[in-house]
């Protein structure tokens, strides 16, 4: 077969796979686009119900400290108030948080399909073996995720929106939040422990790689500890206690991430085993 020719295959089947991942892209983004069209129709549930939530006390999250507060007699965990109003200082400002928030929901809604779709993708470029190692990928990390979302919205978003509520340089200044600004951080408080409860998936994949070993996550377990802790002080406003509350679930992560790691590499090891007995 002349050179060209052959050149010309490999051209078309490079051009092939990128039509396929294109597609597989415009699915997941007309699933996204289906959630947040349905996101923006429903106004009042999501933000009154959703984003609002948070900055009001009936909120879940804060009856529930109130409830431990009174198991554990301790009134200070209990929340009765928040000092501040939310307002819209630009013309546009209520109209864009409305279109982003509603792009964000369908973000985190279409997730899991959205990962499926670009999994489809991959997947046949795997090994056997390999493909056989990563089953049920999509349900583990479509899991971590929505965990990663829940903890943020319903423990690190209330936390945080107390703290900064409450903290006042002079009792003359005010607290107004910009509707922009309360949006943003809510926004970025959810999506980031959404991608942070990742951790055990990513520990897989380079685990498989070769890149790490269960003994390497060991040895910089303390140093894994600073990083969490300034992870935390970065997602939660300056405080001990909200430091210390995102910092358990992800030292919890971290821990599950060294037995995933380990089997991982005990599996690897049974493998090689068995080959070499069969060449036997």
């Amino acid at each position: 077969m002349p050179l060209d020719q052959i050149e010309d295959e490999v051209e078309m089947t490079f051009l092939d796979h990128l039509e396929e991942l294109r597609w597989h892209l415009i699915r997941s983004l007309i699933a996204i686009m289906i959630f947040a069209v349905g996101a923006f129709v429903a106004k009042t549930l999501v933000f009154h119900t959703i984003i609002l939530g948070p900055s009001r006390v009936d909120f879940w999250t804060y009856d529930m400290l109130c409830k431990l507060s009174e198991m554990l007699k301790s009134p200070a965990l209990c929340i009765e108030k928040l000092p501040f109003i939310i307002q819209s200082r630009k013309m546009t400002g209520q109209f864009s948080m409305h279109v982003t928030s509603s792009f964000v929901i369908g973000i985190i809604c279409a997730f899991p399909y959205a990962f499926w779709e670009v999994w489809r993708f991959i997947k046949p470029g795997l090994y056997p073996r390999e493909r056989k190692a990563a089953r049920g990928a999509t349900f583990y990390v479509s899991l971590l995720f929505i965990m990663g979302v829940m903890f943020g919205y319903f423990i690190v978003t209330p936390i945080s929106i107390n703290f900064l509520s409450n903290y006042q340089l002079d009792p003359t200044i005010l607290n107004e939040f910009d509707i922009i600004s309360y949006v943003s951080t809510v926004i970025t408080l959810v999506l980031a422990c959404g991608i942070l409860f990742q951790l055990p998936i990513v520990v897989f994949f380079l685990t498989k790689a070769g890149l790490i070993t269960p003994e390497l996550l060991k040895t910089y377990r303390r140093h894994a500890i600073v990083v969490i802790l300034i992870l935390g002080a970065m997602l939660t406003p300056p405080d001990p206690f909200s430091q210390i509350l995102i910092a358990i679930p992800l030292l919890g992560l971290y821990q599950v991430s060294i037995l995933i790691s380990r089997r991982v590499i005990n599996r690897a090891a049974r493998e090689t085993t068995e080959i070499v007995k069969t060449d036997e």
